[in-house]
């Protein structure tokens, strides 16, 4: 795990871009993806999405799981924070 996950991170900050809502949507759906499938389904450039997909490790909302060259980013449903997410993210998409 990332020495700085879980750092609490204000819900403003969290919540002030759209692209890393559209980040954790895309992540709390599919469970995990690699960055490419990630810039894809959010609409998104590279340096952006890597830029969100730092600021939501540090929240310990996803995980960061490395095979070789390839990274995967992980939402992390056993956090009750990312679990209370996914389920507003259902009721909204209903």
């Amino acid at each position: 795990m990332n020495p700085v996950s879980g750092m609490r991170i204000p819900i403003e900050d969290l919540f002030s871009s759209k692209g890393r809502v559209r980040i954790l949507r895309e992540l709390a759906m599919s469970g995990e993806l690699n960055i490419s499938e990630l810039c894809r389904r959010a609409g998104l450039n590279h340096s952006s999405t890597k830029a969100h997909l730092e600021v939501l490790l540090q929240s310990g909302l996803i995980e960061e799981k490395t095979f070789g060259r390839i990274k995967i980013y992980r939402y992390r449903v056993e956090d009750l924070r990312a679990r209370s997410l996914r389920n507003l993210f259902d009721l909204w998409s209903s």
